[in-house]
């Protein structure tokens, strides 16, 4: 005989996967507190030009929406492929681009055409928090290797666990989350090469989600597309284009990569008014990117301020600083918060991660962290 709680509810319902039971949802905490630098938005919003454009664009999509949108999104990803052409001096071309809700799905699709049961995804620890989740919303098997004092990757530990494993898809953000760190052109081709001599030619995603912020001299990934057919290259456009809300992912890849993720994508899955405000936002990119020079150069003042505070900080090609180390970093996350500024606790032990927000919202992290240093929290 079952036993059931005092409504008659069967114990162990609902019948969840027995290795989803008692796991909490992915999320950074949401706190309406006035300085909220924890999630890597970008605190500058569309322009009134921009908000127009996208509601002029929702509008006339509005008009269609009995219809089910351009489920191959063929204008958007042409769109997309000219403003990934800038990177490149090889050019990208429609047939070479996939797009979907937010890099997340991106991701998701790709485990789910080339993961699954049996299979290995594998990255570097520590990195992007999402990764293992996706791996397991697949049934994927996660491996998870190790990264250098610094945050760089060891490439003989990376080959030769590549070698061990046989994954076949490795996940490589560029620059890495939490700590910022970006990926050099031969650690890409280490990798790509690694895993194109597995039985089945694995892929290596090197996830650009924060690329826009590199500094001046890092290449994007996109330019060793030619040289590696097992190379995929994702972006979003939730960060450098500040369109967190809109829900935006796409990647660059060899034309057989993308009608590989066709196969596993939910039919009509981006919506006429996704598609419309992401043309729309494409058509003012020029504006939209003009703060990340701005960003750019508050991220590099920060972390020299940390470190004049006698700080550990991550080098960071991103608009965040990962900083420590502390005794107990959540007294210091705490204390911060206790004085109106939310930033992340993730990362390695010790270590503490603060977005990029305006030059009013900087100040205001740096007068509650010195606060909270001289109290001796953490």
């Amino acid at each position: 005989m079952t036993s059931s709680d005092p409504a008659g509810t069967p114990a162990g319902w609902p019948p969840l996967r027995a290795e989803l039971r008692g796991l909490e949802p992915y999320g950074a905490p949401q706190l309406d507190v006035p300085v909220q630098l924890n999630v890597n938005e970008n605190p500058y919003g569309p322009s009134a030009a921009c908000v127009a454009d996208i509601a002029t664009a929702v509008a006339r999509a509005a008009v269609t929406l009995n219809r089910y949108p351009d489920r191959e999104f063929t204008e958007l990803r042409a769109a997309l492929a000219g403003y990934l052409s800038r990177d490149t001096p090889h050019g990208i071309v429609p047939g070479q681009v996939w797009a979907a809700n937010g890099s997340n799905e991106v991701m998701l699709q790709l485990l789910q055409a080339f993961g699954g049961p049996g299979r290995v995804a594998l990255s570097f620890a520590p990195t992007y928090s999402m990764y293992p989740e996706y791996a397991r919303d697949t049934m994927t098997e996660w491996v998870q290797g190790h990264r250098e004092s610094d945050f760089a990757l060891d490439l003989d530990h990376a080959r030769d666990l590549i070698k061990e494993r046989q994954p076949s898809v490795v996940l490589l953000p560029s620059p890495n989350n939490p700590t910022g760190t970006a990926l050099p052109p031969e650690a890409v081709t280490v990798l790509c090469e690694a895993a194109a001599e597995n039985e089945q030619t694995g892929i290596v995603v090197v996830d650009e989600a924060y690329g826009e912020f590199r500094r001046s001299g890092t290449p994007s990934a996109l330019e060793l597309l030619p040289q590696h057919r097992n190379l995929v290259v994702s972006r979003t456009m939730s960060k450098a284009f500040a369109l967190a809300g809109a829900r935006l992912g796409y990647l660059a890849a060899a034309p057989e990569i993308c009608d590989a993720i066709r196969v596993v994508r939910l039919p009509y899955h981006l919506s006429a008014v996704t598609q419309a405000v992401a043309l729309a936002a494409l058509r003012h990119a020029p504006e939209l990117l003009g703060k990340v020079d701005e960003l750019r150069a508050e991220r590099d003042a920060t972390v020299a301020w940390l470190r004049d505070q006698g700080l550990s900080v991550a080098e960071s090609d991103a608009n965040f600083a990962l900083f420590g180390t502390f005794a107990d970093r959540h007294a210091v996350w705490q204390g911060l918060l206790d004085r109106g500024v939310l930033i992340r606790e993730v990362g390695p032990d010790g270590w503490l991660r603060v977005s990029i927000g305006t030059t009013e919202e900087m100040t205001a992290f740096k007068q509650a962290l010195t606060e909270v240093r001289e109290e001796g929290q953490g």
